[in-house]
């Protein structure tokens, strides 16, 4: 669709800038779990350095746009399909934008990170051990670290956590490691198989992280207030991430999201829904690619039904008329995968 025009350009609820070493050492991880531990120590072993600024802000909900001109060739243009999980490589030309990653976010920000679940939310803080730091230290000052507030969301945007270890969570990794540590298998998992499956990143690359958080709890059809939450979510985390990115690297500078089956494994969305609800989002937020892993490549099915659906919306003038028309697909909730 052309640029949006932002009736009301929100204001971020908070902002601070930390300075990476002093955040790890004043509020290291609280890690309970041995395993959690061990990609600890892996990731920032005795005498590790950590450098830069760890940039955090929180939003409100950003308003839908007004109108809507949404270009029916716009999604096949907008997404890149990757098999497998999250791998941080970018898909912009170098210089060209910023390249930000999707967290499946808890309504309480990474609130699970030292525990012994392990679900993409837990993975992407252990492979940036700072963002359990950032926990921490929003929970010692006192400050929110919510990512929806009242009902409505509150995207969370972090720039610049470094990367400082791979983990390999796949089925027939490569090098012959463990089968599978996704999820409730992480806990039962010996310290020497997760010790095997992670590779420490030296030195660290950078990511930028969109923590949103899915809706959740649903049965039955998609309620059309449940899919305006879902859209308003998506899309608010989206467009901030394109303002931070213009305020930071220029007012030209591109924006690829990286994400996936946003909300489809523990809370249960539906795989077709929430790949339509992002690709609409992104469209609409002024989002140049929109890069979805898909796990297995059986996923692939998932967003090309989303693709062939998303043409159908380009006469909705407005976001009513939008999430009337998702609504009316009847598209269903499917079942929490207990990760």
């Amino acid at each position: 669709m052309a640029e949006p025009r932002d009736q009301l350009v929100p204001e971020p609820l908070q902002r601070r800038t930390y300075e990476a070493a002093a955040l790890v050492r004043q509020h290291p991880p609280a890690l309970r779990h041995p395993n959690k531990q061990a990609l600890f120590a892996i990731a920032c072993p005795p005498g590790a350095v950590h450098s830069g600024r760890l940039e955090y802000s929180r939003w409100p909900a950003f308003p839908l746009p007004l109108r809507l001109e949404l270009d029916p060739a716009q999604g096949r243009s907008l997404v890149v399909v990757r098999d497998g999980f999250y791998d941080y490589r970018p898909v912009l030309d170098p210089g060209a934008g910023l390249e930000w990653h999707v967290n499946f976010a808890d309504p309480n920000l990474f609130y699970a990170y030292g525990s012994a679940l392990f679900a993409q939310d837990e993975i992407q803080v252990a492979e940036h051990p700072a963002l359990g730091s950032l926990r921490e230290a929003l929970v010692d000052e006192g400050q929110p670290s919510t990512t929806i507030a009242n009902g409505r969301p509150t995207p969370v945007l972090v720039m610049r956590a470094e990367r400082r270890v791979a983990i390999r969570t796949a089925p027939g990794t490569e090098t012959g490691g463990p089968s599978w540590l996704y999820g409730m298998a992480f806990a039962t998992a010996t310290p020497d198989a997760v010790r095997e499956a992670a590779t420490r990143i030296d030195p660290p690359t950078l990511s930028n992280i969109i923590a949103i958080v899915a809706p959740y709890g649903g049965s039955g059809r998609y309620q059309r207030e449940q899919i305006r939450l879902a859209l308003s979510t998506a899309y608010s985390g989206f467009r901030a991430a394109v303002l931070e990115s213009r305020r930071t690297a220029g007012r030209d500078s591109l924006v690829a999201a990286h994400s996936g089956f946003w909300g489809c494994g523990a809370f249960g969305g539906n795989r077709v829904m929430m790949t339509l609800v992002q690709v609409l989002a992104a469209d609409m937020a002024g989002v140049a690619r929109l890069v979805l892993h898909v796990g297995d490549p059986s996923g692939r099915a998932s967003v090309e039904r989303a693709l062939e659906l998303a043409p159908g919306f380009s006469t909705a003038a407005s976001a009513d008329e939008l999430v009337a028309c998702v609504e009316a697909l009847g598209l269903v909730w499917g079942v929490s995968d207990g990760n």
